[in-house]
């Protein structure tokens, strides 16, 4: 009898470990992680528990782009403050509120180097999270 429930409960829990990431990096360098993907049209990462990184999709080719692709290393570009564009950014904040709010561990990538968030640092993201979300997003 306890047997079987131990292979019950590792049923249940095998899902858990399996859980899908995706990560993306915004238009001003700052790497995001989240188990919903990111809005259409950014390119994104989908990480796998054993650490490793496989590439799921990229942004679809624009028409004035003539699909050529823009070299990774090129510095982010201003972007354009139109309703499109204002959306995209609201619903990648609140994405991220809900992922720094949550209970599960945050990481992000410093120097290079994926580092977990302790409890200031968090506090810290939240903060400049919601002051964007607040700046940008409050008349939506």
């Amino acid at each position: 009898m306890h047997r079987s429930l131990i292979a019950v409960a590792l049923l249940l829990l095998a899902p858990l470990a399996t859980a899908q990431v995706y990560k993306w990096t915004d238009a001003s360098g700052t790497v995001h992680y989240s188990e919903a993907p990111p809005t259409q049209g950014t390119k994104f990462s989908k990480v796998t528990t054993t650490g490793t990184v496989q590439p799921l999709a990229a942004p679809a080719a624009t028409a004035g782009s003539g699909g050529s692709s823009e070299p990774t290393a090129a510095p982010a570009q201003p972007v354009a403050d139109t309703p499109e564009n204002r959306s995209k950014l609201c619903a990648s904040l609140k994405t991220n509120l809900a992922a720094l709010q949550g209970s599960g561990p945050v990481v992000m990538q410093q120097d290079g180097k994926a580092t977990a968030l302790d409890a200031a640092q968090r506090k810290q993201q939240v903060d400049a999270a919601q002051g964007q979300y607040n700046q940008y997003c409050q008349a939506q």
